[in-house]
C-alpha cells in the first residue's frame, strides 16, 4: 500500500504536533513534514511529493490562500485541505476559489481527520452544508469576473446542470428539475468539470458564480 503523503502547515506547535500524531496513527497516511507558514508549506511541496496539505488561513508571512494558490498552481495533483478554527469563515471562499479542496475544522475529531485527507486525496471536496450555504452567500455578493471562453464549450444541457450545481442541487434534485436520470446527471457533471478544467463540482460552483451564470 502506497501511503497518502501529508504536509502538516499551521503555525501554532500544539496543533501541528497533535495533528501529526493523529495521522500517525494510520498506516496509509505519512506525515512527511510539519512546517509554521504557507512559505514553508510552499518549499515543503517543492521537496518532497505531497498529496495533501492541511493548511492554516491565518499564519505569518505568507498566509494560507496565498501558498495554496502557489501549490496547486505548481503542483496539480497536490490536494489542499483548510484548516479554520470556524467553519463560517469569510476567507474560506477565498481559499477555495485559490484551489482548495475543502476544509476542516480543527476541533475535527482525529478519525475525521483521516478520513478527510483520503476523500481529498481521491478528488473529492471536504465542505460542511452549513458552511456550503454561507459560501455560496459570499460568492453571490462577489462582482462576477466577466465572460470566460470556456462557457461556450458547455452544451445547452450541461449549462442547465451547471446553473443547477450553483444553486446547490444535488445530482437527484438536477434530475428531478432537468427530467433526467441521474446517471445521466453524473455524466454531465463529468464533462463540466473536463471542460471547465475543474477539480471537483466546488470548484465548477465558484466558476460559475465567478462568471456570472447565476
Amino acid at each position: 500500500m502506497t501511503a497518502i503523503r501529508v504536509v502538516v502547515a499551521d503555525d501554532q506547535e500544539l496543533i501541528r504536533s497533535a495533528l501529526g500524531i493523529v495521522l500517525g496513527l494510520h498506516e496509509d497516511v505519512e506525515v512527511v513534514a510539519e512546517v509554521d507558514s504557507g512559505a514553508a508549506a510552499v518549499e515543503a511541496c517543492r521537496r518532497h511529493r505531497v498529496d495533501v496539505v492541511l493548511m492554516d488561513v491565518r499564519m505569518p508571512g505568507m498566509d494560507g490562500i496565498a501558498a495554496t494558490e502557489l501549490i496547486t498552481a505548481e503542483h496539480p495533483e497536490t490536494r489542499v485541505l483548510i484548516l479554520t478554527t470556524f467553519d463560517l469563515d469569510e476567507n474560506l471562499f477565498a481559499a477555495l476559489r485559490a484551489g482548495a479542496g475543502g476544509f476542516l475544522t480543527k476541533d475535527t475529531p482525529g478519525e475525521e481527520v483521516a478520513a478527510a485527507v483520503r476523500e481529498v486525496h481521491k478528488g473529492h471536496s471536504i465542505v460542511s452544508p452549513r458552511a456550503t450555504r454561507t459560501l455560496l452567500e459570499v460568492a453571490r455578493r462577489a462582482a462576477p469576473r466577466g465572460p470566460d471562453p470556456r462557457w461556450d464549450s458547455l452544451t445547452g444541457r450541461e449549462r442547465d446542470v451547471l446553473a443547477a450545481l450553483a444553486r446547490g442541487s444535488s445530482n437527484a434534485e438536477i434530475g428531478a428539475e432537468l427530467h433526467l436520470a441521474e446517471t445521466t446527471v453524473k455524466t454531465h457533471v463529468a464533462a463540466i468539470l473536463r471542460k471547465l478544467d475543474v477539480r471537483d463540482r466546488l470548484h465548477a460552483v465558484i466558476w460559475a458564480y465567478d462568471n456570472g451564470v447565476v
